[in-house]
């Protein structure tokens, strides 16, 4: 075994882009299909088969589903082969299981890597409070003002009116005078369904069209996208945003500060971290997965925060030679 100050090698990112990819291919045959815990269940399973090749000596530290029910790779699972750098794993095998389930946009499978002991851990509470802007308006924005405020400094940023700003959100009933208050300032919004590691992305890249992502999602999805961040120049706030008292009691009893503001160097304290996504439907960042007679095709997001590198990566797998090495089934 390497010595545990070993950080995580760039030779790690063809690696664990092919467990995202697995998760995806999983994932892409229940596209359409309704039952977004079915999908999640095969996506799981082919990511826990493959992450298990990878050269890491890994922990899940955040883990996806607890909070719907759903299949997961629970927090505290070892991954990896036991071998290599130790990290902490953040992994989310469907990234918009409503979205897969659906046939919409911006399903994707993610996973992110760093130094065991990095990322943070928000024990018991499943929601926080965001707001997500690139690099032009990092050194600006502040959860703690009114949206409209951070809006008008996100146009000053980035050059533009404040019509011309587009602000994405969840599309979720808590957010109706979030909604209101930017309409009010005449900035446009992109509503997603679910899925906001991806609508965080599309924030912080060029040629989206969108400009900032602000309201309350999953924190697990906050970490992810923290590792993102870290990669791209973004910025992420979050704030702890429990659901009920026993939430917020369960928060207090394991040390968490409700109401500071936690930034992307709060929520994953270190400089060499790995960010990858694959596609499983279309969407802004990726094309998701497409198939044919007995091949499959991918697109895939590499980041590396130590190099800056982002790389898009496209795939073609032949189904029947996956097949004869993994136990999982592509082809069905």
């Amino acid at each position: 075994m390497q010595p545990a100050a070993q950080a995580p090698d760039r030779n790690l990112a063809l690696d664990l882009v092919r467990v995202t990819e697995a998760g995806a291919m999983a994932a892409g045959r229940w596209v359409g299909r309704g039952d977004k815990n079915g999908a999640d269940a095969v996506a799981v399973n082919a990511m826990r088969t493959l992450i298990n090749t990878v050269q890491m000596n890994g922990v899940v530290v955040i883990g996806e589903g607890e909070k719907d029910q759903a299949p997961m790779l629970f927090n505290g699972e070892r991954v990896g082969d036991g071998t290599g750098p130790d990290c902490d794993v953040a992994v989310d095998p469907i990234d918009g299981t409503t979205l897969a389930a659906k046939s919409m946009p911006n399903a994707v499978s993610v996973m992110a890597v760093a130094p065991r002991g990095t990322m943070y851990d928000p024990s018991a509470v499943f929601y926080m409070e965001k707001l997500v802007a690139g690099p032009e308006a990092a050194d600006v924005v502040d959860i703690r003002l009114p949206v409209a405020e951070n809006i008008s400094l996100v146009a000053k940023a980035k050059g533009v009116q404040v019509s011309d700003v587009t602000v994405c959100v969840l599309d979720r009933p808590r957010h109706a005078d979030l909604v209101e208050e930017i309409r009010a300032t005449g900035a446009r919004i992109k509503f997603i369904m679910d899925g906001d590691v991806a609508g965080a992305i599309t924030a912080v890249r060029p040629d989206t069209g969108v400009d900032m992502l602000v309201g309350v999602g999953g924190t697990p999805e906050g970490i992810i996208t923290a590792c993102a961040m870290k990669c791209m120049g973004g910025i992420i706030q979050g704030r702890l945003w429990p659901t009920d008292d026993d939430e917020r009691q369960r928060a207090i009893d394991a040390g968490l500060e409700l109401g500071v503001v936690l930034d992307t160097d709060d929520l994953v304290m270190a400089d060499d971290v790995f960010f990858v996504a694959t596609g499983i439907t279309d969407g802004e960042l990726m094309t998701g997965v497409r198939y044919g007679a007995g091949v499959a095709f991918t697109e895939s997001m590499v980041m590396r925060s130590r190099s800056g590198t982002i790389r898009k990566i496209t795939s073609e797998h032949q189904l029947h030679k996956l097949k004869a090495y993994s136990t999982v089934d592509y082809e069905h």
